[in-house]
């Protein structure tokens, strides 16, 4: 098994040096309503990026980062305004869509820096389009959970650590619009504005508890990550796709959601936007064949579906075409472990396992002060339980260890959990795993 030998990845236990409370670091909140230094102009041209980045090389320490996209009215998850802030040089708003083309000036200049964001994973992949990434990373959002703060929301760590309350704005704004309000730029230079305070704030709380090790860890497999793999079938998340009950109506809403999707990307525009979810559950039940039947159906005749109804018609007509062999399956196939309340039914033993794997990581989390799903992702644990194996010589652990590696587990994360995860479960097939 691979160790830690970072010698504050071990947490303190004794009580002087246990997580902080709410209760405990309870202040006067003062409102954060402007930069210090005002809204800057946002930065929309070449000329702007080259200024931007000279003075960001001329800062020092790390750079605070935040980005805002346009979730919710775009197909994409493109930034459509980047926010820089680094000691010495004060804060940039970048515009990316003029610029885009301009900003290898910026990413010479702030890529080789470390990078602070709050819920870095959400920003990353549409900066890195933009050919900016980070050469090291500190997710303050990550750090509160490590932590074992409560609440890891931006405004609330703010409140809690600086005594500084951030207000609610315009975070679900479409930020794809142009010009953009001063209000709306306004919050987003709040944003970066106490990153760099809180980052330090936060390492001292990290390293207090012992935990500096794994944080650097986490980060680093964050910035590493790149962007989420899309999931198979998705087009079964679709609302209410439970309430269609044969093959052919499934078919329907897949071609459908396929369309859809299609039209949507074409478009950056978000698929909701471009038909919504009961349309498509409707039109699957109904299946029209005509343009009129289509039309005479909620939403269909409204002017925003009129112009694309033999798109939606061409679609059904797809579907209802389709042999049988290939109509799709009426339950997703499981590319892994069927749901666990099944568990009980298709394998008890197994259903032992999670229960005491479960409830041992639940221990373990209490004692370190860590959330479970930041110990080890629950998928990972619900593939170990219903994989399991005892192994032939006997090495619970070395087995757990390599499988949770495989897995992706960090060093921390395995030195924490194989431990607890090993007195779970059994070292023999007629064994019972423990607190069964």
């Amino acid at each position: 098994m691979s160790e830690v030998t970072d010698e504050t990845s071990s947490p303190v236990t004794d009580e002087t040096s246990s997580p902080v409370t709410d209760e405990q670091t309870a202040r006067q909140v003062v409102p954060l309503l402007a930069p210090r230094d005002g809204v800057p102009e946002v930065v929309t041209t070449a000329e702007g990026v080259a200024k931007a980045a000279a003075a960001l090389s001329e800062g020092t320490g790390p750079l605070a980062v935040d980005a805002e996209r346009a979730s919710g009215f775009r197909y994409s998850a493109r930034a459509y305004l980047v926010q820089l802030r680094r000691e010495g040089a004060g804060t940039v708003l970048l515009d990316p869509i003029p610029t885009a083309a301009d900003l290898a000036p910026l990413a010479e200049a702030i890529n080789p820096l470390e990078w602070i964001l709050h819920s870095a994973d959400q920003d990353l992949p549409g900066l890195a389009e933009l050919g900016l990434a980070p050469a090291a990373l500190f997710d303050t959002e990550l750090a509160g959970r490590l932590a074992g703060f409560e609440r890891v929301g931006l405004a609330a760590i703010v409140e809690r650590t600086l005594g500084l309350e951030l207000r609610k704005g315009h975070g679900a704004a479409d930020w794809s619009k142009r010009p953009l309000p001063n209000s709306w730029l306004n919050y987003a230079a709040l944003d970066v504005e106490v990153l760099i305070e809180l980052r330090e704030v936060m390492a001292a709380e990290l390293d207090k508890q012992g935990k500096t090790g794994w944080a650097a860890q986490e980060f680093e497999y964050i910035r590493l990550a790149g962007p989420p793999k899309p999931k198979p079938d998705r087009w079964r998340r679709t609302s209410h796709i439970t309430s269609l009950k044969t093959q052919r109506q499934l078919a329907a809403a897949r071609a459908l959601w396929q369309a859809r999707e299609d039209l949507a990307r074409t478009r950056d525009v978000s698929p909701s936007r471009v038909l919504p979810d009961s349309a498509i559950i409707e039109a699957s039940v109904k299946s029209p064949r005509s343009i009129d039947t289509l039309r005479a159906l909620p939403v269909f005749g409204g002017p925003r579906q009129r112009r694309h109804t033999r798109l939606w018609l061409a679609a059904l007509e797809e579907a209802r075409a389709l042999p049988d062999s290939e109509l799709p399956p009426k339950t997703q196939p499981f590319t892994g472990p069927p749901p666990p309340s099944r568990w009980a039914r298709h394998d008890p033993a197994a259903a032992d396992r999670l229960t005491a794997a479960r409830a041992a990581l639940a221990a373990l989390g209490e004692k370190v002060s860590v959330p479970v799903e930041n110990l080890v992702t629950p998928d990972l644990v619900r593939r170990l339980c219903w994989d399991w194996a005892p192994p032939v010589d006997g090495d619970v652990e070395a087995a757990i260890d390599r499988i949770l590696e495989a897995g992706g587990a960090r060093p921390w994360q395995r030195e924490l959990t194989v431990p607890a995860l090993g007195a779970a479960l059994p070292e023999t097939a007629s064994d019972e795993p423990a607190g069964a």
